[in-house]
């Protein structure tokens, strides 16, 4: 059995977009995670969501493998972008759908 780092390790760097939050792209159980669901939504960026709530384990993983203490987290090709804010920030400045297409992502 693998550990939680490493699986987490797994997730970030087999897919393209990540976002680990509370609850699902569907139903988004925190203001903020839904918030992050809908910018990348709206730039239309297709990305893998993983529920942080599932398990303590992968809750407290993520925040000890980034050593970023709130949830959600957005992954960009293995790269920790940011929460929920930097994400708001990026998406109104416009800088995160530059980063999207930098990294070869359609959006």
């Amino acid at each position: 059995m693998s550990n939680i780092h490493d699986t987490i390790d797994n997730e970030v760097k087999s897919n393209d977009v990540v976002l680990f939050m509370k609850g699902t792209a569907e139903m988004p159980l925190c203001g903020f995670s839904g918030r992050s669901v809908q910018i990348l939504q709206h730039l239309g960026v297709p990305f893998k969501d993983i529920n942080v709530l599932a398990s303590d384990e992968l809750r407290q993983g993520i925040k000890d493998y980034t050593n970023w203490p709130t949830v959600p987290q957005l992954y960009v090709k293995g790269e920790f972008v940011g929460g929920a804010d930097i994400l708001m920030e990026m998406f109104q400045s416009g800088e995160l759908k530059q980063l999207m297409s930098e990294k070869g992502i359609a959006a």
